[in-house]
């Protein structure tokens, strides 16, 4: 079969599976909708985590800034795997046992106080839409390449067919959804890339084959890698290039906010059991860690493969893969000395402009595998599109409905007119998240990870000292949740879009880096602040002696 003929096949069957799933999974209470009733087992709910956090930024942009930045961008791998560790020591078995529906929940409550509830909801509604712009962006990229239309149709097309499994399944049908999601993804991803392992290494085993030496035997693969590099300007793939205090703020920001994302935290208050939390973690650090370990030598086998496939050719005899993204958009040759001759180098004379995005789905047609491998991609990156997309807009209709109406504006708000408006809700954040899609403030992965800093400034501190710090009250909360916020919006707002960066970053640390700056500024405001008033009644003190010490 061809190409076109087998995406068709492969997407369709596995969006009917998708569908059919998510339409044994519907839902008629908020419980299922939230929450998936509670019930979910935890190596499903491991599957499930690992979809949700393996996003189309993971599987797209992560191999592809890595490919294109080398040893700088590895801090994107070392970040979240550390973040989970802290979730599942320090925050989701004690939110598990405190036993509501969302984080903003905790926070509302154990601080006593409506206005920290609004605070958190403002916070969640900033990461959760600043988070969803990225996915966006992805969704319109792989619709884009696949049903071979302009990139914003793409992220509309992709954006309704998220809002489906959404609208009708809530958590429940999102849980399983992901399940089937994450076996689609992590074969997807791994398929093609141990092909090339066994191309260019004859190692099967990418993660060896990388670091091993070439098919032929003449040289190791990252010394021929760091020589291509060279050879066209280009820093070499292993050589360290940012400043470390980048390096480590960006790696830090990661791993806090992974710790604190609404949408990760929330997946284990689905669980049955407080103890089944840490094996829910356990899982979906195994999962997670099987892909991560290949994306090094996807990023590898990806640079090495563009370096040597376009540079010096001449521009009609481009292959067809060129001549699809070049449509599309993603992909641009200006011919800047006129010779009808790509020249791909570092600096004013590069003609070949690849957007990072790209480079993965990209790599299965340069690499000239197979028509199925060029499939199966598609369907997992379209799996990985979906999955997280849908975890977010869950988020975002939650804060509206349950944290915002029920909770605070009207308390008399029946469940099924509750289930109502958070498909609403979730309707609103397909609409914002179609705009954010069509005008993304940076690559996929770079756009999210501005949402990690957030995170990590907001509310990693307040739900730490929530749980740990009984003397915590909600004057030094609602204080530290307002200074992180303003402080790590106003630093993205003022160097990612009014120009800030063409004077030089603050202390060489980039807004995707930020949130490890914010979220010290929230512990010493929460303390501080906190210092100067009561400490919180004895009730709330009782309960945070429960959450941690339960019988």
């Amino acid at each position: 079969m061809d190409t076109t003929t087998l995406i068709f096949l492969f997407v369709g069957t596995s969006f009917l599976l998708y569908t059919v799933i998510a339409w044994k999974s519907r839902v008629s209470s908020t419980k299922d909708f939230y929450v998936a009733g509670g019930g979910v087992s935890p190596l499903a709910n491991g599957l499930a985590t690992a979809a949700d956090f393996m996003s189309v930024a993971a599987m797209l942009s992560v191999p592809g800034i890595i490919a294109t930045q080398g040893y700088d961008a590895a801090v994107y791998l070392i970040g979240p795997p550390g973040g989970f560790v802290l979730l599942g020591m320090l925050i989701a078995p004690y939110l598990r046992r405190f036993g509501r529906f969302t984080m903003i929940d905790f926070i509302g409550d154990r601080y006593y106080s409506n206005t920290a509830r609004t605070v958190a909801i403002v916070c969640a509604l900033f990461v959760s839409l600043t988070y969803l712009a990225g996915q966006m962006r992805g969704v319109g990229v792989v619709f884009s390449r696949f049903l071979e239309v302009e990139i914003n149709t793409g992220v509309v097309i992709g954006a309704l067919i998220v809002l489906i499994y959404a609208v009708l399944g809530g958590m429940k049908g999102i849980t399983y959804t992901q399940v089937a999601q994450f076996c689609v993804l992590a074969f997807a991803f791994l398929t093609p890339i141990i092909f090339m392992s066994i191309l260019l290494t004859h190692n099967p085993v990418p993660f060896l084959g990388w670091g091993g030496k070439t098919a032929d035997g003449s040289m190791y693969m990252l010394d021929k890698l760091d020589g291509l590099s060279q050879e066209f300007g280009f820093k070499a793939f292993t050589t360290q290039g940012k400043p470390t205090i980048e390096l480590v703020c960006i790696g830090l920001t990661l791993m806090f906010g992974t710790a604190s994302m609404p949408h990760i935290v929330v997946r284990f208050f689905t669980v049955p059991r407080m103890q089944d939390v840490r094996t829910s973690v356990f899982y979906t650090l195994l999962f997670i860690g099987i892909v991560f370990l290949c994306m090094p030598p996807a990023a590898a086998f990806s640079r090495a493969y563009i370096l040597e496939a376009v540079n010096h050719l001449a521009y009609t005899d481009v292959p067809g893969w060129f001549t699809t993204w070049e449509k599309i958009g993603l992909l641009q040759f200006t011919d800047l000395n006129g010779d009808g001759i790509i020249q791909h180098v570092s600096g004013p004379q590069n003609e070949l402009r690849i957007d990072n995005d790209i480079i993965f789905l990209a790599i299965p047609e340069i690499a000239r595998l197979s028509n199925w491998v060029v499939a199966l991609v598609a369907a997992g990156t379209l799996a990985a599109a979906l999955s997280t997309a849908a975890g977010l807009l869950l988020v975002i209709s939650t804060a509206v409905s349950h944290d915002l109406l029920k909770k605070q504006i009207w308390p008399d708000l029946t469940e099924t007119r509750e289930l109502q408006i958070a498909r609403i809700c979730a309707a609103g954040a397909v609409a914002i998240g179609i705009y954010f899609g069509m005008h993304p403030p940076s690559f996929i992965i770079e756009t999210i990870a501005l949402a990690f800093s957030i995170a990590a400034s907001v509310f990693f501190p307040v739900i730490v000292l929530g749980i740990f710090r009984k003397r915590t009250n909600r004057e030094g909360a609602i204080a530290g949740m307002l200074a992180g916020l303003v402080f790590s919006v106003s630093y993205i707002v003022y160097y990612q879009f009014l120009g800030g960066k063409a004077n030089g970053y603050w202390l060489d640390i980039t807004p995707q880096g930020i949130g490890a700056v914010g979220m010290l500024l929230n512990f010493a405001v929460t303390i501080g602040i906190g210092a100067l008033f009561p400490p919180p009644p004895a009730h709330v003190r009782e309960m945070v002696e429960e959450i941690r010490y339960p019988m």
